[in-house]
């Protein structure tokens, strides 16, 4: 077995957990240290990854083999909804009309290097997870075939 298929049997649930406490964190930030309002994707995002952190620390925990089965269709929809968040901000998708007139979802809270905003960061974070994910899966099957 290659040492990144066990670096990831090892180690892909605590880096998952990782990247989606920091994403909760930094979530929790903006709203209630920087008074951010969340916008109706951000409120979407939100519901997607806050369990994230219980799920994946319940799976370290129960050392769950299924859990990139739990994980992944919450990942995969943050990576769409954040994606169209952001596609959304820049004017290239058009802004549902679930978004409020108040908090619109085209507005941008922070514009880091010109390009970096909230729902770019969420993305990211969706994506990092999805990928240790599938990684850690495909580590768990390689490790049953070995057997």
């Amino acid at each position: 077995m290659s040492k990144l298929n066990t670096l990831m049997q090892k180690h892909g649930a605590h880096l998952a957990f990782l990247v989606a406490l920091i994403a909760t964190l930094g979530s929790l930030y903006y709203s209630e240290i920087r008074h951010f309002l969340p916008c109706t994707l951000c409120w979407y995002q939100r519901i997607l990854m806050y369990p994230l952190v219980i799920i994946i620390l319940v799976g370290i925990v129960e050392r769950d083999r299924l859990l990139p089965v739990f994980v992944l269709p919450f990942s995969i929809m943050g990576m769409f909804v954040s994606g169209y968040h952001y596609l959304v901000e820049w004017g290239v998708a058009e802004s549902p009309t679930a978004c409020s007139v108040t908090i619109p979802c085209s507005y941008r809270w922070v514009n880091y290097f010109g390009f970096i905003s909230i729902p770019l960061m969420a993305f990211t974070a969706f994506v990092l997870i999805t990928i240790l994910m599938f990684a850690t899966r495909r580590a768990y099957k390689m490790q049953e075939t070995e057997v």
